[in-house]
């Protein structure tokens, strides 16, 4: 039987380049985005200091983390909060389409319509 190495897996090695790829891209965009604008949330306007800034995360309004503008005419600053709900919101569309773009007709189903003729029938 061949021992096995003791060495990360090829699956570690993937995953940990993976996320040093992030890392390093992610500090670009964000310390530039911190440079250009005020350390506000954009939804609810919660305000950020030194001391809770991580909680501040850059959002790509088109929801690609490749398209990274010099300009940062792609991200906005959100809390985590808010951040997260953007994200449920794009998941929700992608997933279920646009709520707004077409009218749904009312409900006209009544489940109760013919109850005081079954009440007279005894059923």
């Amino acid at each position: 039987m061949a021992s096995k190495t003791s060495g990360p897996s090829k699956l570690d090695r993937v995953l940990a380049e993976q996320r040093a790829y992030i890392a390093q891209r992610e500090k670009g965009y964000r310390e530039k985005a911190l440079k250009l604008y005020p350390w506000i949330c954009g939804r609810c306007s919660r305000e950020f200091t030194r001391a809770n800034l991580s909680e501040l995360t850059v959002h790509h309004v088109d929801h690609n983390h490749d398209n990274n503008p010099s300009d940062g005419s792609n991200w906005e600053l959100l809390c985590i909060y808010c951040h997260d709900e953007e994200h449920t919101k794009f998941s929700n569309l992608i997933r279920y389409g646009s709520t707004t773009a077409r009218e749904k007709a009312p409900a006209t189903h009544n489940p109760f319509a013919d109850l005081k003729e079954r009440m007279k029938k005894g059923e």
